[in-house]
């Protein structure tokens, strides 16, 4: 994905040309095409260009509009032929994404952004108005963080050389108790200081305050209603092959994820028929598929290979079959923790990439969440009861009750309690339950009971689906925001946006049916895809990875973790933390198994953040600016 970034003196001082130097010279590698710079006293901008498209390398950035805005833009425009028409009348010679935006921008001004449908992020400085605008897509799947000083603004779509610009910042223990329970918020950064531009909305900075205004917005009351099922199946078959279609503009090969699930199959399968009947731009289409050979149970080739087979080719294999490398060393700074899964997995794969000279990935990420696999019955029942449609609700509690094999007064209870606000049932449910190694002064601080529900509440008014797809959206964006710098442009079909905005219009009993999971998948895609995919429930997954490692590489970790930062800052409680650790090594996982890996990676990411001196021991006062960063919103 592109680079931008830039530097605003509110003081009118020049900007630093080394600053943005050596910002410039830390993300390199993500723009390997080159580099051009803007520079107009206090305003400097660079931008540094991954191309994946034809039209993306005739682009020039950053890009003067004829009122004299200045523009940089990191994006794929997936409706260019849509706006063309609306903008036929406006629109120069020139074709390419960003001239388009420009026109769009010129027309409709920030009115604009939800017209713009595609992943991207844009920067907007209008030297007449002395005013920045950085706006985002719906999702987040493209990235922008920016750093609000008393003196200046900087910004870029990378975090690491905001992090790394010479200034100690202070820990933002809201972001790292979201990290620990599930995904922080979207707008949050492990710095106080430091924040990100959230999914679909754009910040102005104006006279050295910034306020936030939201484009777009979960709309529950929008309905999509058909007599048959056929009629679902049609639209989200055409809605599906669009999404797919659209990610397979790229002027270079793509390679595409292949783990034997329904939502990888789909993905390939579909792309693989809109190559056939109707062409794209991709030369060619290839498939990763990673195998594990050393986890119990290991049974997702018998799957994958019936996708090659109906291919007609083989894939890029990894086979991995021992564990050979630390999971728990980093050569490289990362800006936030992350649990960085299997070092030589990542190592497999980033050699196909190179070999292949591949620039876009293709990832059934999100297919899980919007799809019914991850959609919880209780929430239809909840539905019914708050529309007091007691008959069907009676029929429904029946047949749950026999399938998940509970009695139906325990059913009805938990539809009763979906009607209650977040915190209350943060009382009364296991999940909400606070690992017992976590220090209860930081839980109750930071209300860690209620963000182990991993809820996002909306409206009152809104039935309990509608809550659950609020919150289902919000945890999709929260995880695309914390995604890990890559040096390939990852495309995601499931987050499409006009995808997504139908499946969330839908009634719930399309995609999720008693014994059925992904109902309205299955149905559609039938004839796409092979009979062994179709008919698969769940896929293989393994928590011995984890105590594997633990158990090989303890001796370079039990000394460290013997006085652990996460202790001294008071997150953990040092013999619960040290003891469970232990616990696993020997095997021994427990459900809170994967948050202990999360404070582990937390522990060594403080380790180095302290050792380069990037945070304050203790907690420092904000800057008088920083009110204004408590950004108003609009």
């Amino acid at each position: 994905m592109s680079v931008q970034a830039g530097l605003w003196n509110f003081n009118g001082k020049p900007a630093d040309g080394n600053l943005l130097a050596r910002m410039a010279n830390a993300l390199a590698e993500y723009g390997p095409d080159g580099e051009t710079t803007y520079s107009d006293g206090p305003v400097g901008m660079v931008y540094l260009p991954f191309h994946t498209t034809s039209e993306s390398r005739l682009e020039r950035q950053p890009r003067t509009s004829a009122s004299g805005k200045v523009m940089t833009w990191d994006g794929r425009l997936d409706n260019r032929d849509e706006l063309i028409g609306q903008l036929y009348n406006h629109l120069a010679a020139e074709r390419t994404d960003l001239a388009i935006v420009e026109d769009a921008f010129e027309r409709w001004g920030t009115d604009c952004f939800a017209k713009l449908i595609g992943d991207w992020a844009l920067t907007i400085w209008d030297p007449r108005n002395r005013e920045l605008t950085l706006a985002r897509d719906y999702a987040g799947a493209r990235h922008l963080f920016y750093y609000l000083k008393a003196e200046s603004f900087i910004w870029s779509t990378h975090l690491e050389p905001l992090a790394l610009c010479g200034d100690q910042f202070t820990l933002c223990e809201e972001y790292l108790a979201g990290y620990l329970a599930s995904w922080p918020e979207a707008h949050l950064t492990p710095y106080r200081e430091i924040h990100s531009v959230s999914p679909g909305t754009f910040i102005r900075v104006h006279n050295g305050k910034i306020s936030i205004h939201p484009y777009w917005t979960f709309n529950p009351g929008r309905e999509t209603r058909y007599k048959t099922d056929a009629q679902y199946e049609e639209h989200f078959r055409h809605l599906f092959r669009q999404a797919v279609r659209q990610r397979l503009r790229s002027d270079s090969p793509i390679l595409a994820d292949l783990s034997g699930g329904l939502d990888s199959s789909a993905v390939v399968c579909m792309a693989d028929d809109i190559l056939a009947k109707e062409g794209a731009e991709t030369p060619s289409l290839d498939t990763f598929s990673i195998l594990a050979l050393d986890e119990p149970g290991e049974d997702d080739s018998l799957y994958l290979t019936k996708v090659e087979e109906r291919r007609g080719r083989i894939g890029h294999h990894a086979v991995i079959q021992e564990l050979s490398t630390s999971p728990f060393e980093c050569a490289h700074f990362a800006a936030t923790p992350i649990v960085a899964g299997r070092p030589e997995m990542n190592a497999a794969k980033f050699d196909v990439i190179r070999r292949g000279k591949y620039r876009v990935l293709l990832s059934g990420s999100g297919g899980d969440e919007m799809l019914g696999q991850a959609l919880d019955p209780r929430v239809q029942l909840a539905d019914l009861l708050r529309q007091f449609r007691f008959t069907e609700l009676a029929k429904r509690l029946r047949v749950w009750s026999l399938l998940l094999r509970r009695p139906w007064i325990h059913l009805f209870l938990d539809a009763a309690l979906l009607q209650l606000p977040v915190s209350v049932r943060a009382w009364t449910t296991g999940r909400a339950k606070v690992p017992p190694w976590v220090n209860r002064r930081f839980a109750r601080r930071q209300k860690l009971s209620a963000r182990l529900l991993d809820i996002k509440e909306g409206s009152w008014a809104w039935l309990p689906s509608g809550q659950d797809w609020f919150c289902t959206l919000t945890t999709l964006a929260r995880g695309l925001t914390k995604v890990h710098p890559s040096r390939e442009e990852t495309r995601y079909p499931y987050r499409d946006q006009k995808l997504i905005e139908f499946l969330v219009s839908i009634p719930t009993e399309q995609l999720l049916r008693p014994g059925d999971r992904r109902s309205l998948m299955r149905r559609a895609l039938a004839g796409l895809l092979p009979p062994e995919i179709l008919a698969r429930r769940t896929k293989t997954s393994s928590d011995r990875y984890f105590s594997a490692a633990l158990t090989k590489y303890w001796g370079t970790l039990e000394p460290v973790l013997r006085a652990s930062f996460v202790s001294r800052f008071n997150y953990v409680n040092q013999n619960q933390f040290y003891n469970c650790l232990v616990d696993v090594k020997h095997g021994n996982m427990t459900p809170h198994s994967a948050r202990l890996s999360k404070a582990l990676s937390l522990e060594l990411w403080l380790q180095d953040v302290s050792a380069r001196r990037l945070i304050a021991v203790e907690p420092k006062r904000s800057v008088t600016v920083g009110t204004d960063l408590a950004q108003s919103r609009v």
